[in-house]
């Protein structure tokens, strides 16, 4: 087992990229995910299309990510975070570009493959880059704090997105990430420096089987990884319902879905500034078995309030306060533990736990758009709730593999 927990003063770099710039880069991809929620229903009288289709800007959205990432974590291990990530923002302006000029449904989902795919970037290899520099729980608590600062950005998307809707239709988001695509991009050229100065020999393409049959014989990446699975995956099951919930049967309009979105990232921030704090002093471990309980107060106010016929917004929103506080002090630590297991593939670590976290995501996203559309269950929050219900126990079914194969290394 190779839980190197050692400091990695040994290999630390001279200058080392702000938190900022860590914060920023992390952003890009969860703003350009949430930004254009409260006009998930208004695309669809604008295209003349189907509910299903504009949620195919999300869904597959996840799809590009989840897949780009396996091979963007190995890619750095080789040849370094900086220029893997400076490629991955131009291509994301380019994306975003395209999304403004798309005259079609089809057109706009082929150009949100194509901004999934840049934005990833960011996200995947901010994690490595803290792995680059802190040793585990460190990191973790590290991680906590750049997710806090990110958090921000994904809180305020909806209600940016929601009053752009209101002056510039469905579009007016977009300008906002070419606009933040623009800005990342320049920020990155000054301020983001290499990180990886012991690059794997064996990394990039040629290597990528390789390094990934090497992390899969390690049972504990696996049972972090799929706990952050799992647990992400309760979040992106609101994410695929809420906004046609709020919409169908509550009637909210986009501006009202923006504001009330913020109950959720609000959690998040609380969960993510709990874990900057305190997971370097309590360990991983048990922040990741805190966080994966505390969704289950969601699930319950949930089908309680839907049970008495509660429907109101905040019945709706509420809740999931306690899914952004779970997953905002379970995954900064679930996430340090799986790229913590062989630090030298910390990149192709960090890409392939994060793969599984949003290609669940978008299978979760989709199955329960789809389960809400008008020819399954319309106008009900039962669907979204059941699905999130399985995510949670099969999270606690990892957090438990967890703890075996915690003490059995320990032992």
């Amino acid at each position: 087992m190779t839980t190197d927990t050692s400091s990695a003063s040994e290999t630390l770099p001279k200058r080392v990229p702000s938190l900022a710039i860590l914060i920023v880069i992390s952003t890009v991809s969860p703003v350009s995910m949430n930004i254009f929620l409260p006009s998930l229903s208004g695309m669809v009288d604008a295209f003349s299309t189907t509910t299903a289709k504009v949620q195919l800007t999300m869904s597959l959205y996840f799809v590009a990510i989840a897949i780009a990432q396996i091979f963007l974590g190995p890619l750095s291990d080789r040849y370094g975070r900086r220029p893997v990530i400076l490629l991955g923002m131009g291509l994301y302006t380019v994306g975003s570009v395209m999304c403004l000029l798309a005259p079609t449904i089809e057109a706009l989902i082929l150009a949100r493959l194509v901004q999934a795919v840049g934005g990833c970037t960011g996200l995947t290899l901010g994690r490595a880059i803290i792995r680059d520099l802190h040793e585990r729980d460190k990191a973790a608590s590290m991680i906590g704090y750049v997710t806090m600062g990110m958090a921000i950005g994904p809180m305020l998307a909806p209600v940016l997105g929601g009053f752009l809707d209101g002056f510039y239709g469905w579009v007016g988001g977009f300008y906002l990430m070419v606009l933040l695509g623009v800005g990342v991009f320049v920020a990155a050229i000054f301020n983001l420096h290499e990180t990886n100065h012991r690059k794997a020999k064996n990394g990039g393409i040629s290597g990528l089987w390789r390094n990934y049959a090497s992390l899969g014989s390690h049972k504990l990446f696996w049972a972090y990884s799929l706990t952050a699975m799992f647990t992400s995956s309760l979040f992106f099951a609101y994410i695929g319902g809420a906004p046609f919930i709020a919409a169908g049967m509550l009637g909210m309009s986009p501006k009202e879905m923006g504001l009330y979105f913020m109950f959720v990232a609000a959690g998040y921030i609380i969960g993510n500034g709990i874990s900057g704090r305190v997971s370097g002093r309590v360990g991983v471990l048990k922040m990741v078995l805190v966080g994966s309980v505390l969704p289950a107060l969601a699930i319950v106010a949930l089908v309680f309030l839907s049970w008495e016929g509660f429907a109101h917004p905040l019945a709706l929103f509420v809740p999931m306060f306690f899914i952004g506080l779970g997953n905002g002090i379970c995954l900064p630590s679930a996430l340090s533990g799986a790229v913590s297991v062989q630090p030298e593939l910390a990149g192709a670590a960090s890409g392939l736990s994060g793969s599984l976290q949003i290609g669940l995501g978008a299978l979760t996203s989709a199955l329960v758009a789809w389960m809400l559309s008008d020819s399954m269950w319309p106008n009900t929050v039962w669907p979204m709730v059941a699905v999130m219900a399985v995510c949670m126990v099969a999270a606690w079914v990892c957090v438990g593999a967890a703890m075996v194969f915690e003490r059995h290394d320990s032992n």
